[in-house]
């Protein structure tokens, strides 16, 4: 899954009033449903800010996130990014369980326009071109246990078929 924020989306709200912000979010999630649909995710649900959107292999969920932050870049955007694979529940059009809490608590660890991934990501994807930097053990904010937390570093070269 991956999950998707502005960064310091109330303070450009304030800068630019709400009809100027207005605009500036449409365009931003027009952007990430485009990504979206070019990477085969599925969009569950947004945050007012952000997406939280599911994919049936992390090498498309990393290659759509890598996109998304060039996309929205042109429109002065930055998003922090955070992606996790685990176990889902089902709740209609909705995802719920531990699993989507680790994933936006990855999210939230990330910086303006860093992609980071939990610990079980870099061995589903090994020898896909994906690179990673380790950024250590992290504590998750209401989860157990330190987590392995990476950056990605460079995308895929090619889109990736599954």
């Amino acid at each position: 899954m991956l999950f998707t924020d502005i960064v310091d989306s109330t303070r450009r709200a304030v800068e630019l009033g709400d009809r100027t912000w207005r605009h500036v979010l449409d365009s931003h999630d027009a952007a990430v449903r485009r990504q979206l649909d070019q990477f085969d995710g599925r969009e569950v649900q947004t945050t007012g800010d952000g997406f939280l959107a599911i994919f049936d292999g992390p090498g498309r969920a990393i290659a759509c996130a890598m996109a998304i932050r060039d996309e929205v870049a042109p429109l002065k955007l930055q998003v922090r990014t955070g992606l996790h694979t685990g176990e889902v529940e089902l709740r209609g059009d909705d995802v719920a369980g531990i699993a989507v809490h680790i994933g936006a608590r990855v999210a939230a660890q990330s910086g303006p326009s860093e992609v980071f991934v939990s610990g079980s990501i870099p061995p589903l994807v090994w020898g896909s071109g994906i690179e990673f930097n380790s950024l250590a053990q992290h504590e998750l904010k209401g989860v157990p246990g330190p987590w392995e937390l990476w950056s990605v570093v460079r995308p895929p070269a090619a889109r990736l078929i599954t």
